[in-house]
């Protein structure tokens, strides 16, 4: 095959795409806007939100991780035209992700002790304390969210989760402002008051979604008449099944950088922010991946819906093209602006700060040089993965990230930053040789079971041809 034959499907690609980047993107920006608005407050803050974050981010993976079975269920079924599996796939994914989102957010609430035993020190832990308070709360309304808008992108329905995340950050960002500084009315809350306005903006994005999917006139047989009677242990299994591994895959690599998170502050408070500030960029980038990781989920299973591997294979490699392509873009970016990025995220007009924030901007910019080469491994590994599950092909995946990211990213990543002069660099090639495996050994997983697919349909043609 030629390169326009995967190139063709460019255009269908970002049409599904261009929604979820933009959600994800929204999504990420409340994060950024913390630590952005958190930043002026000084270097201990932001590395009080960064240790508070570090763990919603592993709660939050979970969750998101769980939720993508319903969407390849849903896809599948939408191919086949059947209505009721469906309607099943949808109700049951989201009385499972309300109980996980309920089940983080006391397992978030009550690990609080952890942070006394990660080396961090007692002035960041002191302030992040009360922030993770209010921030694990989001968990719930977060991870129902989650369950709706698996279902609209098992759809093809990309868009409503791109609204419901414009709506939460129009939300977000001014009640941030009030809150942290203490505007008008408004207590200065400082790093509390961020988290406030987390939790704020992510309950009105799950009241938007009910909204506006129950009001679409395709989508209303969806929600009528839902009953606890209707929940059955088949459907709640396959969900099961699929979610478990899928949110296991996200865990190894969330958990992965949350190590570095704890690395980087173990090593220092300006390592840490430096950590911080990198990782917002990196994870800036990441979502247009991760958006093209939903777009191969959702045209692989369709594909697989129709039985159709020899255009399955052409769409996935696409999507795979597109987002290397995309990662190159965004790694010369990195290259060319390293220094002068790290500025946004700091106050250079404090004096006090000044000794500080000048070296966590020396750091930060050697991070960005290491996230440049990485995030191209990263893009491609979650496309991949992304087309896996639409392949409802998760437990083998779910052992090539563990392996990638436990057995050969973190050593490297150990190593490298506590016992040698890399320090929080050495972290991030960890991070790199982790990402780089997995890239490799997920896309090995993909190429065999497609050509085995193709293998076993062509033979099964040809038998049928001979009867």
């Amino acid at each position: 095959m030629n390169f326009s034959t995967y190139t063709k499907e460019f255009s269908y690609n970002l049409k599904l795409a261009y929604p979820v980047i933009l959600g994800m993107l929204g999504h990420t920006l409340i994060g950024i806007v913390d630590k952005l608005m958190v930043g002026k407050l000084g270097s201990a803050e932001l590395a009080a939100v960064s240790l508070g974050n570090s763990f919603i981010f592993i709660a939050v993976s979970i969750g998101i991780g769980f939720s993508t079975a319903i969407t390849p269920i849903v896809a599948e079924a939408d191919a086949e035209k059947d209505v009721l599996k469906v309607r099943s796939a949808f109700h049951h994914g989201l009385f499972l992700c309300t109980i996980l989102g309920l089940s983080l957010f006391t397992m978030v609430y009550f690990s609080k002790p952890l942070m006394y035993a990660m080396g961090q020190s007692d002035e960041v832990i002191q302030l992040a304390l009360p922030y993770l308070d209010w921030v694990a709360f989001s968990l719930i309304p977060v991870v129902v969210y989650q369950g709706y808008k698996q279902f609209a992108d098992g759809l093809s329905m990309t868009k409503y989760s791109m609204y419901a995340i414009v709506l939460s950050n129009i939300i977000h960002v001014p009640i941030n402002y009030v809150l942290i500084y203490g505007i008008w009315i408004f207590p200065k809350m400082g790093i509390v008051g961020a988290a406030m306005g987390t939790v704020i903006s992510r309950m009105a994005m799950v009241i938007f979604m009910h909204i506006i999917l129950s009001k679409n006139e395709q989508l209303k047989t969806y929600f009528k008449g839902f009953s606890f009677d209707e929940i059955k242990k088949s459907m709640l299994k396959k969900i099961i099944n699929l979610g478990l591994p899928s949110s296991m895959q996200m865990l190894f690599e969330v958990a992965l950088f949350t190590s570095a998170v704890w690395l980087c502050g173990s090593i220092g408070k300006t390592s840490q922010a430096a950590n911080e500030i990198a990782l917002s960029l990196a994870t800036l980038t990441f979502m247009f991946a991760m958006g093209l990781s939903v777009t191969a989920m959702i045209r692989v299973s369709n594909q697989k819906g129709l039985n159709d591997y020899k255009n399955l294979i052409v769409v996935a490699r696409s999507i795979f093209l597109l987002a290397i392509i995309l990662e190159v873009v965004f790694a010369l970016m990195f290259i060319v602006f390293h220094r002068w990025l790290p500025h946004f995220f700091l106050n250079m007009d404090n004096e006090m700060q000044l000794l500080d924030n000048a070296e966590v901007i020396i750091i930060a910019a050697k991070l960005l040089l290491v996230a440049a080469v990485f995030q191209i491994s990263d893009g491609i590994q979650v496309v991949v993965l992304g087309a896996l599950r639409g392949l409802q092909d998760v437990k083998i995946p779910m052992y090539i990230t563990f392996v990638a990211y436990w057995i050969i990213g973190f050593p490297v990543s150990f190593y490298l930053g506590k016992y040698t002069q890399l320090k929080a660099v050495g972290v991030w090639i960890g991070l790199l040789a982790g990402l780089t495996a997995a890239a490799i050994f997920l896309y090995l997983r993909f190429n065999k079971l497609t050509q085995k697919m193709v293998a076993e349909n062509r033979d099964l043609t040809t038998a049928e041809k001979e009867l």
